[in-house]
């Protein structure tokens, strides 16, 4: 399905990171563990290569938000693979103080937030795209949100002491723009942008949370990570040619 197609994950030594490389090399491709955290990268490498049965799996370290830790990466892949065929943009970096309710969260960190996540899915973005057009063709997918779609369900949130930060649903939104404004931008190209959407996912939340969760959602609740796999495939396949500019929503209905 993938054939030997090259593709960097960001992040992707982390919850939705993992399964992401996982359905890569079992679906024909090679795939990039780009992490910042380099101990925990080259961990999953491993485990996921005892798991996969698959050596196409690699790690290389990545800062999302310097420019030249990007261009480092980029090097040094195409030294290694002479080639790379899509980047997943998701990573998820946030400050110490990122969870705060709105009226506690401080101009610095809310600045702080939305620079390193939505300002590295930007940069790494653009220099991805100056090399896919170099390359003739290139494929970015942004991991965006619901919340990036609909204002947050603050109800699901009674009772615990979780709160939807205001920064999650800017950064989001923004990259749901971002992902039209490429895709339209890079017209002529070869290089598609597009987004998915996922509704909350499993992470061993409060017993509470889920309650509340479950009640706005059609039938499952929340989604475990295996639920993007075929979505996350999709797009990096050759099936979704015509796919660009659009951000794809999976979350049972939740925001409806």
């Amino acid at each position: 399905m993938l054939n030997n197609k090259v593709i960097i994950v960001t992040g992707g030594a982390g919850l939705l990171g993992r399964v992401f490389i996982k359905a890569i090399v079992e679906n024909g491709g090679i795939g990039i563990i780009a992490d910042i955290n380099k101990e925990n990268g080259k961990k999953t490498m491993q485990e996921l290569k005892n798991e996969t049965g698959s050596n196409g799996i690699d790690f290389v370290h990545l800062d999302i938000t310097s420019n030249k830790s990007i261009n480092n990466m980029i090097e040094s892949l195409l030294r290694k693979y002479h080639k790379i065929d899509a980047l997943v943009n998701n990573a998820y970096p946030r400050n110490n103080n990122y969870g705060r309710k709105f009226e506690s969260v401080t101009f610095e960190d809310f600045c702080d937030n939305v620079n390193s996540h939505l300002g590295g899915y930007f940069l790494t973005s653009q220099q991805m795209a100056l090399y896919f057009k170099n390359q003739g063709y290139g494929n970015i997918i942004n991991i965006a949100s619901i919340y990036g779609v609909i204002a947050p369900r603050f109800e699901i949130y009674e009772g615990t002491s979780m709160t939807s930060p205001v920064e999650y649903s800017v950064i989001k939104s923004a990259l749901i723009q971002l992902t039209k404004y490429m895709a339209k931008y890079l017209k002529g190209t070869n290089i598609r942008v597009n987004a998915i959407s996922p509704g909350g996912i499993f992470d061993n939340q409060p017993d509470m949370f889920l309650k509340n969760y479950s009640r706005l959602s059609l039938s499952k609740g929340m989604l475990r990570t295996e639920d993007l796999k075929g979505t996350i495939l999709f797009l990096l396949s050759d099936e979704s040619t015509y796919v660009n500019g659009q951000n794809i929503v999976i979350d049972d209905g939740f925001s409806l």
